[in-house]
Formats: structure tokens, C-alpha cells, sequence
């Protein structure tokens, strides 16, 4: 490890390895470090993401990432009605369920390819700050200290993210906007090409649960329950919920691993200060509806990436400077996240026969646009009174 780098990316998940590989790519000298000892382990999340978000980034798509492709959703109300969702062409396929395993490890490889240091089992214990601007990190690497100065600090870190209250940035999370989640990896059930969503008080107060098929009859089956109902006494944890839900449904499986872990479901933080950005996770950008958060993750680190080579080139790494990176996840990612953070915010406001009344209400239309708007939009256009409340609030976005 060098004394000295234009970027240090604190976090190789999706979001840090494209920020260092992107930043590198454009002549920049780039460290990307990552506390765990095996990048890409252990899995924090039900790996699924969408078939055309991910060719995006990634072009070229190698299938050791690849567990399996699902051809649509079903959305399970509490009293069973089922929404389902799927692609209009027949069997084409419109996601991926993800080896994160492989994945991240694939994409921390690519930043090394570009040029970056890639250092695992390397702990950011402080920043370095500098007359009001972040100069460098502090850290333990393999149980030795160390102190690296740079222009640019990057947190890449995930939901705990440290880096940004270490730079003065308030990354709180209300009970309200953070889900706490619980997830097995199971083998020995039967599971199709569909992911799967159960809705309920009974099943996940606030949250919902979820199988994501991995093949041979494997899949990633949790759910997270909203941190505000956590607060009651009524009201279990997760991991109790989850036993639950298998209890019914896969009793005869059996489970692999466990994930257990929170999920932002908040709109976004402040991103930027002086020498310092934060990208995925960390600027809390995963969907305040669904909980994903990797094409998010790597959409934002492109543009963190991008905005680090212009700082470096005209050597301004001040908040100002730094505000083109607002500039430009604002109208996308942000706009994105505005419009489910108010859908979240009005739908679990809602009861289980409400819930169950607006399942009814569309359980026979082929839903064909693969997404939340699309069927957000068809729940509004089924139950315009209902819902009419919702649909003032999205009248820009829909």
C-alpha cells in the first residue's frame, strides 16, 4: 500500500468496485479497500436484480454470476389474492438472481484490472481532515496500522456506513425508514421461475417477505419487518417472523446460511462534502419500496467515479465542485427514490383488508410492465377513490 492516492474507496461492494474501477479507468491513482477478509462475503442481500439495469453496467454478463433468471413476480396479499407480473413476449426473461459471492468478487477484479489497489481485511478507523476537508484515512490492514493521504474519500460502506459521520454528515436512519431483515439460503424446495412476495401483518409487519429461486431447488427466502413496529411489544423479530413463514411453507427444507442486517428505506442523505462523496448504501439510495439497492449502488459510483476524475483534473475537491455529482443522481436516482418513498409512506399506512381489497381489485390483469410504476399505475387506475390520495402525490412521476 502506497502513502499517498488520488481516491481511497472505503467498501468493494457493487457501488465501491464501480466508483474504483471507473475512477481508475480515467488515469486516476485508486485504493479500494474492504474490511471483510473475502470480498463479496458474507451475502447481505436476496441478489435479484433487473435483466436490462444489469447489461447496463455490464455488457459483457459471465454466468458464474448468474444463479438463475426469473420470468416475473408474484405479489401475494395477505389473505392470499395473488398480483402477478410478467413480461407480454413469452419467456423472455426480465431478472437475475445474482452469486453475489462471485459477483462482487468479479467486479473488485475489474478495478484491479484498471489499475486500482485492492487491499480486503482493511478496516477505515478515521479520516484524515485538514483545514474543513478530508485529506486521507487512517486504518488497520492485517492487524498493522496504517495512514494513507489523498484528495478524495469515497464510502462505499453500506448501511452502517461510517464514513460519512466521520466527515460530519448526519446518516441517521429513523424507526420509520429502515427495514431489519432476516434471510435463509434454502435447499430442497420447490420453487419455480417466479420471485415471490407475501404482504401481511402476519407475515412481516411493515415489510414483506420474498423467495428468490437460485435453481435446484434452492432459494433465498427472508423477509424484513419496518423499525418503527419493532418499537412494539407486540410485535417479534425478524428471525422469528421468518421461522414462521418456512414453518408454512417449506417445512421440509433446509437451510443453508443465515443473513441478518438492515436495509435503508429512507430518501437519500447529503452526498458530498469537502474531499468526500458517498455513493450506494451509504447515501442511503437503495429503494424505499423494494429494498434493492446493487444497480443503484453501481449507477451512483459511475457518477461518483466520473465526478472524481473531473475534481482531479481541475484540482477543486471542494463540496461546490463536488455538487456535479449531486447534480447528476438528483434527476435520476433521486427522483426515482421521491416517488417510492411516497408510495412506502402511503402504503403502509394501509390494513391487511385493504391491502387484500386492492389485490382483488387486479388479481385477473396481466400486469405486463415488470415494475412499480406499472403497477402502482394499474392499482390507481382500478381504484381511482381509494387510491386518489396516492395519485395526487404522484401525479409528476406516473
Amino acid at each position: 500500500m502506497k502513502n499517498r492516492y488520488d481516491v481511497v474507496v472505503v467498501g468493494a461492494g457493487p457501488g465501491g468496485s464501480i466508483t474504483a474501477k471507473v475512477a481508475a479507468k480515467g488515469g486516476l491513482d485508486v485504493l479500494l479497500v474492504e474490511k471483510r477478509q473475502e470480498i463479496g462475503s458474507p451475502v447481505r442481500c436476496a441478489e435479484g436484480v433487473s435483466k436490462k439495469g444489469l447489461k447496463k453496467f455490464l455488457p459483457q454478463i459471465k454466468k458464474e454470476w448468474i444463479s438463475s433468471e426469473a420470468n416475473g413476480a408474484r405479489i401475494y396479499s395477505p389473505d392470499g389474492t395473488k398480483v402477478e407480473m410478467a413480461e407480454e413476449m413469452a419467456g423472455s426473461e426480465v431478472g437475475y438472481v445474482l452469486e453475489r459471492k462471485i459477483f462482487d468478487r468479479d467486479l473488485a477484479i475489474m478495478s484491479a484490472d484498471e489499475g486500482a489497489d485492492v487491499y480486503a481485511k482493511t478496516t477505515v478507523t478515521d479520516l484524515v481532515i485538514k483545514d474543513g476537508f478530508v485529506k486521507g484515512v487512517k486504518g488497520r490492514h492485517l492487524g498493522k496500522s496504517f495512514e494513507v493521504e489523498c484528495n478524495l474519500v469515497i464510502g462505499a460502506d453500506g448501511t452502517e456506513s461510517k464514513i460519512g459521520r466521520m466527515a460530519g454528515i448526519d446518516t441517521t436512519l429513523k424507526p420509520v425508514d429502515i427495514e431489519s431483515g432476516a434471510e435463509y439460503l434454502m435447499t430442497g424446495i420447490d420453487v419455480d421461475d417466479f420471485c415471490d412476495f407475501y404482504l401481511g401483518n402476519d407475515v412481516a409487519p411493515g415489510g414483506y417477505a420474498w423467495i428468490f429461486p437460485k435453481g435446484d431447488k434452492r432459494a433465498n427466502v427472508g423477509l424484513a419487518v419496518l423499525g418503527k413496529h419493532l418499537l412494539k411489544k407486540t410485535v417479534k423479530r425478524p428471525i422469528d417472523y421468518l421461522n414462521k413463514f418456512v414453518k408454512e411453507h417449506y417445512k421440509d427444507g433446509k437451510v443453508a446460511s443465515v443473513i441478518l442486517g438492515g436495509v435503508p428505506v429512507s430518501r437519500p442523505v447529503k452526498t458530498i462534502g469537502n474531499g468526500i462523496m458517498l455513493v450506494g448504501d451509504a447515501a442511503r439510495f437503495t429503494d424505499p419500496i423494494t429494498g434493492g439497492g446493487i444497480l443503484k449502488a453501481m449507477e451512483s459510483g459511475t457518477m461518483a467515479g466520473e465526478t472524481a476524475v473531473d475534481a482531479i483534473e481541475a484540482e477543486d475537491f471542494s463540496e461546490n465542485t463536488l455538487k456535479k455529482y449531486e447534480n447528476k443522481w438528483r434527476p435520476t436516482i433521486g427522483r426515482k427514490n421521491e416517488r417510492n418513498y411516497l408510495i412506502k409512506e402511503f402504503f403502509i399506512t394501509l390494513s391487511d383488508d385493504e391491502l387484500n381489497g386492492l389485490a382483488r381489485s387486479v388479481n385477473e390483469v396481466k400486469i405486463t410492465e415488470m415494475s412499480v410504476t406499472g403497477l402502482v399505475a394499474t392499482l390507481i387506475e382500478k381504484n381511482p377513490e381509494t387510491l386518489k390520495n396516492l395519485s395526487k402525490m404522484l401525479f409528476k412521476y406516473l
